[in-house]
């Protein structure tokens, strides 16, 4: 499981650098990078810290912030080794920042075949209007709206193939989404932005997703899925019992 949970966090930080538009590193920071784009500057994904390793002194962190990115809203720094991240916590918290907790999830991909119907895979433009609804939902603000919803062509960088898949209703309108990202040379694949329209909900849609993504990993010859979830919220516990097991946890933070 150590194994995998590494395999994991190398391709996150490998994902972050190759999406990104900018990449800011620095040696005598060692352990940490930002994260720019001032195309899609109102996604925190896309403009934020990333610590990979222990070697910058978490008080560092703040101003590196505020040095890297700019000025911003508010600023999101992601730590993804675990033990990096206990060190950090007390050192942001004390600075006013929010901490979140993130669950990395995976299961095997053995045995796994395309439901039917299946999820199937699309261009960005095929499902943007869905996808824009939806975040138009969520946010009053149409550039945020927009930012979020466009910032997938970004995505487009960050592994050897990336997917975009949809769930239709039986009349053809896309009712589901996800990323899904497979990385046949390191054999992971994530999937992740999984979202029903608030429409479509218990109508089974995600689960044609979930079930999609694995059967492609599989087909791909990738032995592995991982995804990240909230570990405040519902959709852990609805991964789990669909065969997802955490194999470990990582912090981001927020200022406020």
């Amino acid at each position: 499981m150590s194994d995998l949970l590494a395999r994991v966090t190398a391709f996150r930080a490998a994902f972050a650098r190759r999406q990104a538009a900018e990449l800011i590193e620095q040696p005598e920071f060692p352990g940490v990078f930002a994260v720019r784009d001032a195309e899609f500057a109102l996604s925190e994904e896309h403009n934020q810290l990333i610590v990979d390793g222990p070697g910058t002194d978490p008080a560092a962190l703040p101003e590196l912030a505020a040095r890297w990115l700019g000025r911003r809203r508010r600023y999101s720094v992601t730590v993804l080794d675990p033990e990096v991240g206990e060190r950090v916590t007390p050192v942001l918290a004390a600075a006013g920042w929010e901490r979140e907790g993130i669950v990395i999830l995976a299961r095997p991909t053995d045995g796994c075949q395309r439901p039917e119907p299946a999820a199937l895979p699309v261009e960005l433009a095929g499902m943007r209007e869905a996808v824009l609804r939806q975040q138009r939902e969520w946010s009053e603000d149409e550039e945020v709206a927009r930012q979020l919803t466009d910032r997938r062509t970004a995505r487009l960088r960050g592994a050897e193939r990336v997917r975009f898949l949809a769930a239709r209703t039986p009349t053809g309108e896309v009712a589901a989404w996800s990323d899904l990202y497979l990385e046949p040379a390191v054999g992971l694949a994530q999937m992740e932005d999984g979202v029903t329209g608030s429409q479509h909900r218990g109508a089974g849609h995600g689960d044609t997703l979930l079930a999609t993504g694995l059967a492609l990993a599989a087909e791909a010859g990738i032995p592995q899925l991982f995804l990240l979830a909230d570990a405040a919220d519902w959709p852990r516990e609805w991964y789990g019992r669909r065969g997802f097991v955490e194999i470990g946890r990582n912090p981001s933070f927020r200022s406020r």
